[in-house]
């Protein structure tokens, strides 16, 4: 069930789990996303605990620690699972875009002609 409705990961969700390849909190997976990102996505705590919450009732992470309200966290095997599935299916959009696109190939206007 958890593949059907993660079928494709979102950039946050993308880049949520990649935070989780290393157990933190998620104050800290909001810092990590926004740094392995290069700044170019932000998590908001409501998307973030969201996200957490599916993940982690899909058995995509587990929560490693619970100390009053600051609860980490981990990314599983069938996190890691998906996670690669995931990188290997951006890792071909990109070579099928560069074979395209990235070998000169001339690209139509908006009217049709090269």
């Amino acid at each position: 069930m958890a593949r059907e409705q993660f079928q494709t990961l979102t950039e946050p969700m993308y880049y949520i789990l990649l935070a989780l390849t290393e157990e933190c909190c998620g104050v800290d997976i909001m810092e990590k996303v926004r740094q392995i990102s290069g700044e170019r996505v932000r998590v908001g705590p409501g998307t973030l605990y969201a996200m957490l919450a599916k993940f982690e009732d899909n058995g995509i992470i587990r929560r490693t620690a619970e100390e009053g309200r600051r609860k980490s966290y981990i990314i599983t095997k069938h996190g890691m699972d998906m996670l690669m599935e995931e990188y290997g299916r951006l890792k071909t959009m990109v070579s099928d875009g560069e074979q395209m696109l990235g070998n000169g190939a001339l690209v139509p206007d908006v009217d049709g002609r090269n």
